[in-house]
C-alpha cells in the first residue's frame, strides 16, 4: 500500500500541536533520555537492535510506549487520555493516545512521524459488527526514504505487534473480506472527526462505547 501525506508541508509531521505536545518537559525529558542512552551505549560499544540511531531510538520509544503504557481498555483504567504528555502522566491510554505520544516522543528527537488510521470489526469474531477506526502510527527514516508504520497499542493473548522496518507487524492485519481496511493516510494531526467523537466521552469506557466511525480526511 502507497502511503499518502496529508500536510501542506512535511515539517508538520514535526510540529508541536494540541494533542501531540513534545514541548512538554516531561515528554521531551523522556525522548532525550532515550536518545542518550543511544549514544552511550554506541560509545561503550554496547550490541544494539539498530546501528541507524533513528532506527534504534525509534524501536525504544515504542516498546516502551507499547509495554509501560497500559491500554486503558485492557486494564481497566477510566481515565480517557488523549493528549500525548497526559497520557505519559497516567501511564495509560487507549490506541489513539498512545499514537499521539509515540508520535510526540519522535518528535521530539526530530524523527518525522504522524497518525494513520484502520477500519476493523468492533468485534472480531462477528463480521456483522460495526467497522470502527483504529489508531496507529507512521515513521519516516531518512535511511530508508520511506515511511514505516508500527502499532503500539499494546500486546494481548491474540494481539502481537513488533518494531519492523522490513515487514509490517501490526496489532491488527486487515481483513478486506469482513470490510475492514487500511486507510493510507498519514496525518500530521489528528482528524477531526476522530478526535471530535473521542472527545465526546468523559471516561475510557465511554469512548470504547463509542468509538469513532469515520474520519474527516483533515485535521
Amino acid at each position: 500500500m502507497e502511503l499518502i501525506t496529508k500536510a501542506d508541508s512535511f515539517d508538520e509531521y514535526l510540529e508541536v500541536s494540541e494533542y501531540i505536545n513534545h514541548n512538554h518537559i516531561k515528554v521531551a525529558y523522556l525522548s532525550n533520555y532515550f536518545m542518550e542512552t543511544i549514544m552511550k551505549d554506541l560509545s561503550d560499544g554496547k550490541a544494539m537492535e539498530y546501528m541507524d540511531p533513528e532506527m534504534e531510538f525509534a524501536s525504544r520509544a515504542f516498546r516502551f510506549v507499547r509495554d509501560e503504557i497500559s491500554h486503558s481498555n485492557d486494564a481497566g483504567r477510566k481515565e480517557l487520555c488523549l493528549r500525548a504528555s497526559d497520557v505519559l502522566d497516567k501511564r495509560t491510554g487507549l490506541c489513539f493516545g498512545k499514537s499521539h505520544l509515540l508520535c510526540a516522543l519522535l518528535r521530539a528527537a526530530g524523527i518525522p512521524s504522524g497518525l494513520c488510521y484502520q477500519y476493523l470489526r468492533l468485534d472480531e469474531n462477528d463480521e456483522e459488527s460495526p467497522l470502527i477506526l483504529h489508531g496507529l502510527n507512521a515513521i519516516y527514516f531518512e535511511s530508508l526514504g520511506r515511511w514505516v508504520r508500527v502499532d503500539a497499542r499494546g500486546n494481548k493473548p491474540g494481539v502481537q505487534a513488533e518494531f519492523s522496518v522490513e515487514e509490517e507487524k501490526l496489532a491488527f492485519p486487515v481483513r478486506p473480506g469482513l470490510g475492514e481496511t487500511d486507510l493510507p493516510f498519514i496525518f500530521p494531526r489528528p482528524d477531526i472527526g476522530v478526535i471530535g467523537q473521542l472527545l465526546l466521552s468523559k471516561t475510557a469506557q465511554e469512548a470504547m462505547a463509542n468509538l469513532p466511525t469515520r474520519i474527516a480526511g483533515k485535521c
